[in-house]
């Protein structure tokens, strides 16, 4: 999986000038494979929390670029024990609740955002994490690209099953020293997908 999600502090591939980064989140045990797709042409991963089983993390991990970059996860409210299958909760303890990762041009702030209300959450945000090119969140399972001022604060929306409010989706940032810049990506939603319990309606 690269260099450990854990790490509180944690920098791009060395030497890289231009890196791009997935952004994804909210993926509570499934990913789709869309989403991979998007992922397999980046060189690192970020992941904002809610990942649900630690057979997403390993998705991810191996659909980055061989050898290019990493996976950076953060905890999201439902990743606790109780809601992760037996084999691989070992996985939780070598997650942090945040993390900030140093990219050409800036640094990146990860948070999952349970921790701050939904009322003036961007403002809150930006004073946790004022030094900052960017912040990325997840919780709210809604697609967010705030860039009226910096920090940016962002969020991918969901990229699993549950609640992606039109499809699941991710967004893509190209991090160089000379400038940032964020694209998203929305996949229409099947009728059903693999394995899917419609009923399944997890907490945020």
């Amino acid at each position: 999986m690269g260099s450990k999600p854990s790490r509180p502090r944690a920098r791009h591939p060395r030497g890289a000038d231009v890196v791009r980064v997935a952004i994804l989140s909210d993926t509570h045990g499934a990913v789709d494979p869309r989403v991979l797709e998007v992922i397999a042409t980046c060189d690192l991963a970020v992941h904002g929390g809610d990942i649900g089983d630690g057979e997403v993390l390993e998705a991810i991990a191996g659909r980055l670029r061989q050898g290019a970059g990493a996976l950076h996860a953060v905890l999201g409210n439902n990743d606790v024990p109780s809601k992760w299958p037996e084999c691989h909760r070992h996985l939780l303890p070598e997650l942090s609740e945040r993390l900030e990762i140093d990219l050409p041009g800036g640094r990146l702030a990860v948070i999952h955002g349970h921790q701050t209300p939904a009322r003036g959450r961007h403002d809150r945000l930006r004073r946790i994490f004022p030094d900052s090119h960017a912040i990325v969140y997840g919780h709210s399972h809604r697609l967010v690209m705030d860039q009226l001022a910096v920090p940016w604060v962002i969020n991918p929306g969901a990229a699993g099953r549950s609640r992606t409010f039109g499809g699941p989706s991710c967004l893509v940032l190209t991090a160089g020293r000379l400038g940032w810049h964020l694209e998203s990506h929305r996949f229409a939603l099947p009728e059903r997908l693999p394995g899917e319990n419609r009923k399944s309606n997890p907490s945020i």
